[in-house]
C-alpha cells in the first residue's frame, strides 16, 4: 500500500481499499470491503464496516464506529466518541441487517464529540454538528445544529466560523472573505 501506515495492533481484513497516505492507529478494525480514501486518519479504537465509504482527508477521532451504509465525503471530521446508528428499531432478538439505512455526510462537515447521528439522515456539506447533539432529521449544508434533538442555531462558513447575515441575506466569512447568500432558508457560497 502506498505510504499507508497501519499500527501493529490494527486489524485490516482483506480485501479493503485504503488510499495513499492514510494512517490507521491503535486497535482499529477495518472490515473486508471497506473503502477508505487518501490522506485519512483513523484514531484509536475506530471500527469501519465492510460497506462503509470514506472519502479523502477524512479525520475520525478515537472510539468511533462507522457502520455499513455510512458514507463520508471528502474532508469530513468525526469527533471523539461520536456515534452513527444503522437501524431505526433495533432489537437483540430480531435480525435487521437487511434494514440498515444509508447515512450520508457531505464534504467538509464536522461532527462534534459524543454527537449521535440517527441512521437514514443526510448531513449537508460544511454543516457543523455541535458536541453531544442528537441528529434526528436531515441537516442542510452550512447549518449549525446543537442539542437533543439537534436544532439549527445558525450557519457556518467553510472555515468553520459562524456567519452573520444582513437584511439582504448576505454574509462574509471573517477569516477567508468568502461570500455567502441565504435564500429560501438555504445557505450557499457565492462564486
Amino acid at each position: 500500500m502506498n505510504n499507508v501506515f497501519i499500527h501493529e495492533t490494527a486489524i485490516v481484513d482483506q480485501p479493503a481499499t485504503i488510499g495513499a497516505g492514510t494512517k490507521i492507529w491503535h486497535w482499529v478494525h477495518v472490515m473486508s470491503g471497506a473503502q477508505i480514501g487518501e490522506g485519512c486518519v483513523l484514531g484509536q479504537n475506530v471500527y469501519v464496516g465492510g460497506k462503509a465509504i470514506l472519502g479523502n482527508n477524512v479525520r475520525v477521532q478515537n472510539n468511533v464506529s462507522i457502520y455499513d451504509r455510512v458514507i463520508l465525503a471528502d474532508d469530513v471530521f468525526c469527533g471523539p466518541s461520536m456515534v452513527f446508528t444503522n437501524v431505526i428499531n433495533p432489537r437483540s432478538s430480531v435480525e435487521r441487517k437487511d434494514e440498515y439505512l444509508e447515512t450520508r455526510v457531505g464534504k467538509g462537515a464536522s461532527i462534534g464529540a459524543n454527537a449521535t447521528i440517527i441512521c437514514g439522515n443526510e448531513i449537508g456539506e460544511y454543516a457543523f454538528i455541535g458536541a453531544g447533539s442528537v441528529v434526528t432529521k436531515p441537516v442542510p449544508a452550512y447549518a449549525l445544529v446543537v442539542g437533543n434533538p439537534a436544532r439549527q442555531l445558525g450557519w457556518m462558513s467553510k472555515a468553520g466560523l459562524r456567519l452573520t447575515f444582513d437584511e439582504d441575506g448576505k454574509a462574509v466569512c471573517t477569516e477567508t472573505g468568502e461570500r455567502y447568500t441565504l435564500d429560501s432558508g438555504l445557505c450557499r457560497i457565492v462564486d
